[in-house]
């Protein structure tokens, strides 16, 4: 994954780019050459670049990551208060637990809008369940809610839904003899 001081560094690369663009633009309108016009949206588009490279060099660009947590498919979302995703049914709480975790910290945007009434994220996870073949029923085993207003929420509500466990598939034991 690149770092934000790999950023830089091309940011400075895209800057010596644009400067020799911008050169070559000046020199194209003293000689009048008849790609001056286009010289000039180039040097433009570098400009851009270079701006968003250098952008992207002040942001930091790393992710959390929980152990313990397993991966997980977002299959709903609102843009604002609540979201949905599933797991495979194959989990343990404490598995849950860590994955609740890391959907709250992924899932976490600035962009989110809140209402006064709910300024909360809520994140329901859930699996599916196959009770006879060509039936699959949703089997919610937990959610997190955690503040809009910061990214480090010290006041994560996670429910871990206990009794919904036991509607969970059991995975076969191997044995040895």
């Amino acid at each position: 994954m690149l770092t934000p001081a790999d950023f830089l560094k091309y940011a400075q690369w895209s800057g010596i780019a644009t400067l020799v663009f911008a050169a070559l633009t000046v020199l194209a309108f003293i000689l009048k050459w008849g790609l001056r016009f286009r010289m000039v949206g180039s040097t433009g588009f570098m400009l851009v670049l270079t701006g968003g490279l250098f952008a992207l060099s002040l942001t930091p660009l790393s992710r959390t990551v929980i152990p313990g947590a397993v991966r997980y498919s977002r299959v709903y979302d609102n843009g604002s208060t609540q979201a949905v995703i599933t797991i495979p049914p194959q989990i343990t709480p404490s598995q849950l637990e860590a994955t609740l975790r890391q959907a709250a910290s992924d899932l976490y945007s600035y962009g989110r809008l809140g209402t006064r009434a709910e300024n909360q994220l809520t994140i329901r996870l859930r699996t599916l369940v196959h009770p006879e073949p060509g039936i699959s029923i949703p089997l919610y085993l937990g959610q997190v809610k955690r503040s809009l207003a910061s990214r480090e929420d010290s006041q994560m509500a996670i429910e871990i839904y206990q009794d919904k466990f036991a509607q969970l598939p059991q995975l076969p034991t191997s044995h040895k003899s």
